[in-house]
């Protein structure tokens, strides 16, 4: 679901030296730290250090500035992982900005307003400057002729930062610099909610809510939607507690768990695997888990995994950015052959 509605304003009154660098706070970091510089801010956060609210369905403005003349390409990320291109749009297609000024999106008499989608959650603003045009082709497009943003075919910010890498790949390392800015999404009337404060005789306990870690005991959780939750108390030595337990508006629920029987600690047993990746795309990269594991050369690529659930990503251009999940449990071949 997008995370912006575009509403007309009638109806309102050289090559990289070293591969970029993925950061859970500004998504993807050039390495060789330019000397251009680019910022971008939501309009209730004019630092650019908080994480301001919007009611769904709230009007919202994003401010860029850079240090040189440059090409502002903006994405969100919203709460469930879709990512929208924001700038350039159907409506809005220069996204040329003179070096030493500040640019709002939608600017004053555009025509159109950025609207709060419905996605409930944290959503991540990522502002990509360069001295040149990038050719955004192979991430993102408009899925119909009335869609007025276009849509990246990469889901979360891990994914978009792998994408972006292919896109910036050509360019000098020193023309391209980014930014993130940060906000979260409320409903527009939001739910009251309760606490939860487990208590335990044991250190170093957690505490997992509906199958969720919410991190350690004799803590108070609060902003818990009421309902009924099973709750599941472990602690290294003890066998995990579990219990169910009902969360009411505006009180606070307390669990108090008394650990008494130890468990004998099971065997440690080696879960480290060969996953043998083919694929026909030679040089593709490929991404195990977020992480960058290398290429596809000679139509194979061989990396060690623990045992489990795997994410593995191949980009290559001129490809669709291919993504699967695999369960591990012994040495395995799988064979990739991503859409054009």
């Amino acid at each position: 679901m997008k995370k912006f509605l575009m509403i007309p304003a009638a109806m309102l009154l050289g090559t990289a030296a070293a591969a970029p660098r993925i950061s859970a706070q500004s998504i993807i970091v050039n390495p060789a730290q330019p000397d251009l510089a680019v910022n971008v801010r939501v309009d209730k956060d004019a630092s650019g250090n908080s994480n301001p609210v919007y009611r769904a369905g709230e009007n919202i403005r994003i401010t860029t500035s850079v240090n040189r003349d440059a090409y502002v390409y903006l994405f969100n990320v919203d709460a469930n992982g879709e990512v929208t291109q924001i700038l350039p749009n159907r409506l809005s297609t220069s996204n040329f900005v003179k070096a030493n000024t500040t640019t709002v999106f939608p600017a004053e008499g555009a025509g159109f307003t950025f609207t709060v989608g419905e996605d409930v959650g944290l959503n991540k603003v990522l502002a990509l400057a360069s001295l040149t045009p990038l050719n955004l082709d192979q991430i993102s497009s408009f899925k119909t002729g009335q869609d007025q943003f276009a849509t990246v075919t990469a889901r979360g910010q891990q994914q978009l930062a792998q994408a972006l890498s292919i896109v910036v790949n050509p360019i000098p390392q020193n023309s391209w610099v980014s930014d993130t800015a940060f906000f979260t999404v409320t409903a527009q009337n939001p739910v009251q909610t309760g606490s939860l404060f487990v208590g335990t005789n044991v250190a170093n306990a957690t505490v997992i809510l509906n199958g969720q870690r919410l991190g350690g005991a004799n803590v108070t959780y609060s902003n818990i939607a009421p309902g009924t939750y099973p709750v599941r108390v472990q602690a290294p030595g003890f066998r995990d507690y579990t219990t169910t337990i009902s969360v009411r508006a505006g009180s606070t629920t307390n669990l108090n768990v008394e650990f008494a029987q130890a468990v004998t600690p099971a065997p440690v047993v080696s879960n480290q695997y060969t996953l043998s990746i083919r694929s026909r795309v030679e040089g593709a990269r490929v991404f195990v888990d977020g992480q960058e594991v290398g290429t596809i050369r000679g139509g194979v690529l061989s990396v060690t995994v623990p045992r489990g659930g795997r994410e593995v990503v191949l980009i290559a251009p001129g490809y669709r950015t291919f993504v699967g999940n695999y369960n591990v449990n012994r040495d395995a071949q799988i064979t990739i052959s991503p859409a054009r």
